[in-house]
């Protein structure tokens, strides 16, 4: 198996990369493994493989826990004693992977070259550090499109609209283009701490389970490793969700101001209690979909690398244990 940058199987492997360097007894290799990273054609191509196998991934996860979003979404939209509809509950699927597509590709392709470059800055034991800080930049740059993307499917699962281009039209017509931005700054403030802290728990148990049993993960062990970080991820932004979700679906209306005075009046009308709504779900959802979403892109990862041109791979991971 091969490893460069994006690797085959590792997309922790620059840092695990620079932990084995302390420990071999064979540094040159490794120093030959880092020195091919600082080429844009290689940056480059790490992109278009995170590009694809992001995107791949975030379509598949999607598509296969939708419903439990849904049931979430409205969860977390019922103000009060509420009841909760459980059919449609795949309502607006098709427009959510319109905008699911692009979203996960760009986030995937702008983490992994930027993860790169930050291993190669920070310290060896600062590398968490980087992976924290890819994922933010990676949630801000997808954030342009899963932001309209989310207010849409929000809406079309809370049954506000029929249909996706429904929904774009008259949410432009009543509340303007910014319409599709509203919650924008809940939004940043669940998913780029999400992100951050998904991507490192996982990159960093990844390193050290690889170091620890001295191979590639497998595909169960990447799927595992994605679940429990999802999960944990999940709970721990669930208040932030539930305001970003409140925020989103309130159109029009504007029955809150901002963020503060949404959790003021969530708090106030419902008790704190509420903050917490839809955490079953959520960490459900969100378990299961780092499961898939990790399993995937590794393997999709994987496939992509098979299909590079021998010279732009090097050294065989196994051969520098």
């Amino acid at each position: 198996m091969h490893a460069k940058s994006s690797q085959k199987d590792s997309p922790a492997l620059d840092a695990l990369t620079f932990k084995m360097h302390s420990s071999q007894k064979e540094p040159n290799k490794v120093a030959s493994f880092s020195a091919g990273e600082n080429k844009p054609s290689d940056l480059l191509r790490v992109f278009y493989e995170g590009f694809i196998a992001g995107g791949f991934a975030g379509v598949v996860v999607e598509a296969a826990l939708y419903p439990i979003d849904t049931i979430k979404t409205r969860l977390q939209a019922a103000q009060g004693g509420g009841k909760i509809i459980l059919k449609d509950l795949y309502s607006g699927l098709a427009g959510n992977l319109a905008g699911v597509l692009p979203a996960s590709a760009i986030f995937v392709g702008v983490y992994e070259p930027t993860k790169q470059k930050l291993l190669k800055s920070f310290p060896e034991n600062l590398s968490a550090v980087a992976h924290l800080t890819a994922g933010a930049i990676g949630g801000a740059a997808s954030s342009l499109v899963r932001v309209p993307t989310e207010v849409i499917k929000q809406r079309l699962q809370t049954g506000q609209f029929a249909s996706a281009p429904d929904a774009v039209r008259l949410i432009v017509a009543k509340e303007g283009f910014k319409g599709l931005y509203v919650g924008y700054g809940s939004f940043l403030l669940r998913d780029l701490p999400f992100d951050a802290i998904q991507f490192c728990i996982y990159e960093q148990i990844r390193i050290g389970y690889r170091l620890a049993a001295r191979r590639d993960l497998n595909d169960p062990e990447n799927a595992i490793i994605g679940a429990f970080a999802g999960a944990i991820t999940g709970a721990i932004t669930t208040p932030l969700d539930v305001i970003k979700t409140r925020l989103m679906v309130q159109g029009s209306a504007n029955q809150y101001k901002g963020i503060c005075d949404c959790v003021r009046t969530i708090v106030k009308e419902e008790g704190s209690h509420a903050l917490l709504k839809g955490i079953g779900p959520r960490v459900l959802w969100i378990g299961i979909g780092g499961s898939i979403f990790f399993g995937v892109l590794e393997r999709t990862k994987q496939i992509l690398a098979q299909k590079r041109p021998p010279s732009q791979n090097s050294t065989p991971f196994k051969d520098q244990l």
